[in-house]
């Protein structure tokens, strides 16, 4: 952490800026306070000049929206950003302008204190088994959301996984947040360089979700032995050994060995997926491991001392503005002003030449020997001494200007006691940096001379003590000093890389960028491709201005053909299983407004334009259909699918959506012209229950002689009504109240017997005289099964008119009444038994199956009681922090798995004990627009499926 410098802005919308917090390759991070809260928030911006790039604020703008996504448990929320800048605006930016950030990119998260992994590994040496486990499990479930929506991360690296008092942070959401070096090149294009390299790229293959697995191995490794895997040998067969050598594992604890090393696999096909790693680490989640704290003492120290540093911190007064004399750059020694300076070309990027290519190494202005030590303690070096590799920064004004590529500023304060950063290999091993060897002090080589031609500024440090732990650091890291880290999407990041010289960093990398809106017809090829630019490396790829990757804006299915999707592989125990397939709502479309299953066949979807229908043993659509828009229910009716549309009943044909019944509400109901028809409230069978009402016309009474005549009145009437799908008749209707205006009450069937009905009317739907006259208790009401004749109406001790209630065959009623559970007998609403809820919680909809009635509660704690005594079976957490609404409950149709769901995740315990099973997250969909998916998880079961829903995304798994 630094003092402000002068070009820093002072303000971002509504945050002041209080001190320079840590630097990367693509943006600066600030520690700032939230005017409005008064909390610390960590700013992240984009250095100007490549905010100027537009594919940079396309990339920059896409991980924004990533973070917002993963949002919650490992990754902090964003709290406000701004990006969204224009060309004006980023060139504007470019140019150095916006000094108070309002025309900057950038985004604000909540400050959150941790260590960066590469710091912790200095400050505490490698991690214990445990601790191991914690930060594996907790990145791995990160990992398990990004790929189940189809997506890679990219995003890994010591100085991306941040180490908290309660668990482990991921703070970068894709390769530009971790990169090691960023560079802006003529004709608008992006240069990004990863700091590693994968066995898939350096046989020039695309990356995969596998990819994040082989670096999450090699994370873990770094992280038990403060070391890499792949070490040993020259620095030019870097690429070889990747491809080829096994790892070295000897000093990984023994119990995670098999583990890392499966997921350092060569072939991507052999590595465990997200969720196998985190179920092998971890089984009851890594928050559920990491109760009691985690951390070693000495990083738990660090982590306070840290966060009494940044809280104790004051906003600058006016002469903090200007330069104090003690924090202005010193001049310059000559040494370290080349005479020359060149550009850096794309092939100066090259890490490793292409298999089979005889190895050269990039051209550099003073290569250093990687055999040569390096002070300690002594006379300081320059930047080029660390082993960076990285083009001398043109300014030591490191936001104004500059593409990513950062140093040193010895004119600035620090506020941490963490020290400078240790130095760091200057061997290439395809970024995965060595451990440094025992170093003498050494004449200092000249300065590499900046990319733009300017001179460029020493950097001098001089070690007070060496490094409490060698400071081998693993991908993207090499270069990265304690606490240096920045990304777009929010907390600290991984350490900054050059572009030039055999240690500059691992391959160039092609960013999948963010959809640009629909063009017009015609110009979908084009706008839709993805431009590149080969550089003169294995896998090296340079971002073309203007290129836009095809993220599709229609379906997309992992099935694509009639064929039922292949028998889903054998899973451990804790990871879900592998989804039969996973379907995209076109995203050409509104949201899914109601979702159904009709039989074991179809998946039947409605939005505000059409219904679709997906085929549940492959996850294609099959057919659209516009005139069952807005559609409720998807109810087998014969051979035909029963959909209930804002004004008609259709029958749908299932093969191809043909409509072969309707009847419209306005003219198919006798005697009530213009029904208006609510929420379907229940269906057994054929039958399906709702309340309708209609509008009629009641004449004024004759006046009194010599008084004016009375106008007519407009009355509401209400009924619940029976109706048989297969025969397309009414079976009974009753009246009830019409509620509140505009009068169409909402029901829901909360209890079926053999003989009655029993309905609760919706709260919102209640007119205030209901409510008072309720005295603030619900009210349900029997309703004759066989004529609809009303027979009673009771309330049930002091449960509230919106609390949960449902009931059973057998006559019981269960209802959350206060913070407990309680039933009661239907006909007498006499108490039977209670059962205490977890404090300040709130039972959700219980699930009646078998001798159990499954719980859920606001606590996120769901559970078990027995029906005839309400003895408590079990009650477990589904480990989703915090409290919100209680998870909905779904059971397969076994009956032997419960499914919880809620706004973070699906969780799948045994109905049985309670054992955990597993545990599912998605990331959403990628909106072109940029919108954040907040809706929660849904869960249907039919057959021996679940079919998991968020918003637009739906995953079918196989259950028992």
């Amino acid at each position: 952490m630094e003092a402000l410098r002068r070009e820093d802005p002072r303000r971002f919308g509504r945050f002041t800026v209080l001190a320079r917090f840590q630097e990367a390759a693509s943006a600066v991070q600030y520690v700032a306070r939230d005017t409005a809260t008064g909390e610390v928030a960590v700013i992240t911006a984009a250095r100007p000049a490549l905010a100027a790039v537009p594919a940079f604020r396309r990339r920059f703008q896409a991980e924004a929206r990533t973070a917002e996504r993963l949002a919650g448990g490992w990754v902090a929320p964003l709290v406000d950003s701004a990006a969204s800048a224009s060309d004006d605006t980023a060139d504007k930016a470019g140019a150095g302008g916006a000094a108070d950030g309002q025309e900057l990119l950038w985004t604000a998260t909540e400050y959150v204190p941790a260590l960066p992994l590469a710091e912790a590994i200095g400050i505490a040496g490698p991690l214990p088994e445990r601790a191991l486990r914690i930060l594996g499990a907790g990145i791995a479930e990160i990992l398990s959301r990004v790929h189940a929506g189809g997506a890679v991360l990219q995003g890994l690296a010591p100085g991306t996984v941040l180490l908290a008092e309660d668990g482990p942070r991921l703070t970068a959401f894709g390769p530009l947040g971790a990169a090691a070096a960023a560079e802006a090149k003529p004709g608008g294009q992006l240069s990004v360089r990863l700091g590693y390299l994968t066995p898939e790229q350096v046989e020039g293959k695309e990356v995969g979700a596998p990819s994040d697995l082989f670096v999450l191995g090699l994370l873990l490794a770094y992280a038990a032995t403060g070391t890499t895997p792949f070490t040993e040998g020259p620095a030019e067969e870097a690429a070889r050994r990747i491809a080829e050598a096994e790892p070295e594992l000897d000093a990984v604890p023994e119990e995670l060995r098999e583990l890392i090393a499966g997921c350092l696999a060569k072939d991507p096909a052999e590595r465990p997926t997200a969720g196998t790693v985190a179920a092998e680490l971890a089984l009851e989640g890594a928050a559920g491991l990491a109760r009691g704290g985690w951390l070693p003492e000495r990083l738990a120290a660090a982590v306070a001392d840290q966060e009494a540093r940044v809280r104790a911190l004051e906003v600058p007064g006016e002469a903090d503005a200007a330069t104090p004399e003690d924090a202005r750059p010193a001049e310059e020694p000559e040494d370290a002003r080349p005479e020359d300076a060149r550009p850096v070309d794309a092939t100066d990027a090259v890490a490793v030449a292409p298999p089979g290519a005889p190895a050269e190494a990039p051209v550099t202005r003073t290569p250093v020997d990687p055999r040569a030590p390096a002070a300690t303690t002594g006379p300081p070096v320059t930047a080029e001494a660390y082993g960076t590799g990285t083009t001398a920064p043109t300014t030591t004004e490191g936001y104004g200007t500059g593409s990513g590529d950062i140093g040193e500023d010895r004119g600035t304060t620090r506020f941490l006691n963490t020290g400078p950063k240790p130095p760091q290999s200057d061997r290439a091993t395809t970024q995965l940096a060595l451990p440094q060897e025992p170093q003498q002090p050494h004449e200092p080589p000249p300065a590499q001379p900046a990319a733009s031609g300017a001179p460029a500024p020493g950097h001098h440090h001089t070690y007070g003590s060496p490094a409490p732990y060698p400071a081998a650091l693993l991908p993207g890291s090499a270069g990265q000093g304690p606490g240096r880290s920045g990304n777009p999407g929010g907390g600290p990041i991984g350490g900054p890389r050059g572009t030039d010289g055999p240690q500059g960093g691992g391959p160039m990398v092609a960013l999948p960028l963010p959809p640009a809106p629909t063009p017009p017809d015609g110009s979908a090829t084009s706008r839709r491709a993805l431009i590149t630019i080969a550089a003169a490396a294995v896998g090296g790829l340079v971002v073309g201005g203007g290129a836009v990757a095809a993220i599709g804006g229609g379906e997309s299915v992992a099935a694509t053909d009639d064929k039922p999707a292949p028998k889903p592989r054998r899973t451990l125990p804790g990871r879900p299983p592998e989804p039969r397939w996973t379907y995209s709502h076109p995203a050409s479309e509104s949201s899914p407004l109601t979702t159904a299953l009709w039989r074991d066949r179809l998946l039947v979807v409605t939005s505000e334009s059409q219904a679709s229908a997906v085929d549940l043993r492959t996850g294609k659509r099959v057919w659209q259909r516009a005139d069952a828009a807005k559609g409720q229910a998807a109810l087998a009716a014969g051979d035909l699918c029963f959909v209930a549309s804002p004004t008609e009943f259709l029958w749908l044909a299932p093969e191809d959506g043909t409509v072969v019944h309707r009847v419209r509400y306005a003219d198919g109901f006798t005697g009530l012209p213009n029904l208006q028809v609510g929420r379907l409230a229940g269906q057994s069978g054929p039958l399906i229950w709702f309340a309708g009402s209609h509008t009629v016309t009641v004449k004024a009474p004759k006046p009194k002689k010599g008084k004016k005549q009375a106008p007519d009145r407009q009355v509401v009437q209400a009924h619940f009504f029976a109706y048989d799908i297969v025969r397309r008749a009414e079976v009974w209707r009753t009246p009830v109240p019409a509620g509140r205006a505009p009068g169409t009450p909402v029901a829901r069937v909360v209890a079926e017997r053999s003989a009655d009905l029993l309905v609760r009317q919706d709260a919102v739907t209640l007119t205030p005289a209901e409510v008072k006259a309720a005295k603030g208790k619900g009210i349900i009401r029997s309703f004759d099964r066989t004529t609809g004749k009303l027979q009673w109406a009771k309330q049930y001790g002091t449960a509230a008119p919106d609390a949960a209630v449902t009931g059973d065959e057998d006559g019981v009623l269960y209802a959350a009444v206060g913070t407990d559970l309680q039933s009661f007998e239907a006909d007498t609403a006499k108490p039977l038994w209670r059962v205490a809820g977890t404090a300040g919680s709130v039972f959700g909809t219980p699930v009646v199956a078998g001798p159990f009635v499954h719980t859920s509660e606001r606590s996120q704690q769901v559970g078990a009681v027995e029906r005839e005594t309400g003895r408590l079976v079990w009650r477990r957490s589904t480990e989703v922090p915090g409290i919100g609404n209680a998870p909905s409950l779904a059971l397969s149709s076994s009956g032997k798995t419960l499914f919880a769901s809620d706004a973070t995740q699906v969780t799948a315990f045994a109905a049985a004990d309670g054992e955990r099973l597993w545990k599912f997250q998605d990331i959403g969909v990628a909106d072109p627009k940029g919108a954040t998916v907040s809706a929660s998880y849904r869960t249907f079961t039919v057959g021996g499926s679940a079919v998991v829903q968020r918003d637009r995304s739906f995953y079918a798994f196989p259950v028992a």
